[in-house]
């Protein structure tokens, strides 16, 4: 790890990203890509060390009340978070300005924050988004390595479930020729229904790979996958999108499954509920969770 001063914290969207790099191993990782300029190894994690005086300072004069979302660049829970502790010290600040949050993860360490994440969804709302790329453990234990397994991940599902927290899971990335099969998709909806997760988000059975993240990913699949590589290379050439031949089929069960169990399936509709700050009344606010 290494610690840098920044100008600032607050995206012109809302978003934070307290770290930078990451050390959870995707084989996948967008944030790889050359186009976001990182000019330090991915796995030595730069951290922003006045990152939470900034977030005062811009919380504190923030005109409107609205959501402030983390995770989109970077998982904010990487095993680092637990020695430095900027999450739970913005979730304090997020708590005490009366702002909304939303948290996008793939670790159990989120449970840590239960007291925080409880506080700020009593007085505003809170949304905790998990990916779900696996059904089998096995297989996630390839794929992503250092990170909380899809057991893990779903117990964290139910728990906010109980807690009443909202919840939205990322069906992305679906690799080709590895975990694009009806017998995953369906596993982890049946996982997603039984959380009674608000919505899902899916791009559609695929990944995306561009200069940086697809060398490593090539590297990756020579490593866990041999010989698939080639078979990439020979479908896809130099192709941005990487579309599942199994695409068609597979978005057919997703969205039949969502629309049959009542789970929100349309993007749009999620990133505008993400998006949407909502300020409680504890006396007058309507109890949806009591009509589900």
């Amino acid at each position: 790890m290494h610690f840098v001063t920044a100008k600032g914290i607050l995206s012109s969207t809302n978003g934070i990203n307290l770290y930078r790099g990451c050390s959870h191993g995707y084989i996948y990782c967008d944030s790889r890509s050359k186009c976001y300029h990182m000019e330090h190894n991915f796995e030595d994690i730069e951290i922003k060390e006045n990152a939470i005086d900034l977030l005062e300072y811009a919380l504190k004069h923030k005109r409107k009340k609205c959501m402030i979302g983390t995770g989109s660049m970077a998982d904010p829970y990487i095993p680092l978070e637990m020695e430095i502790g900027n999450v739970r010290k913005a979730l304090s600040l997020i708590y005490k300005y009366g702002f909304g949050v939303t948290i996008l993860t793939k670790s159990d360490l989120i449970l840590r924050d239960l007291d925080l994440l409880q506080k700020i969804n009593e007085k505003t709302k809170c949304v905790v988004q998990i990916t779900l790329t696996t059904y089998s453990e096995n297989l996630c234990k390839k794929i992503e390595p250092n990170v909380s397994t899809t057991k893990a991940r779903f117990k964290v599902l139910k728990k906010l479930r109980e807690l009443q927290i909202p919840t939205i899971v990322w069906l992305t990335p679906i690799l080709p020729f590895i975990n694009d099969t009806k017998d995953n998709i369906s596993g982890i909806l049946d996982m997603c229904i039984e959380a009674k997760v608000y919505g899902i988000i899916c791009f559609g059975m695929g990944l995306t790979l561009r200069e940086g993240n697809r060398e490593y990913f090539y590297k990756q699949l020579d490593l866990l996958f041999p010989r698939l590589k080639e078979k990439y290379i020979q479908t896809y050439k130099n192709q941005y999108i990487i579309e599942s031949p199994n695409n068609k089929d597979l978005m057919g069960l997703f969205c039949q499954k969502c629309s049959k169990n009542g789970i929100i399936h349309n993007n749009k509709q999620i990133f505008q509920y993400l998006n949407t700050f909502e300020e409680k009344n504890s006396a007058t606010q309507l109890d949806l969770w009591s009509l589900c």
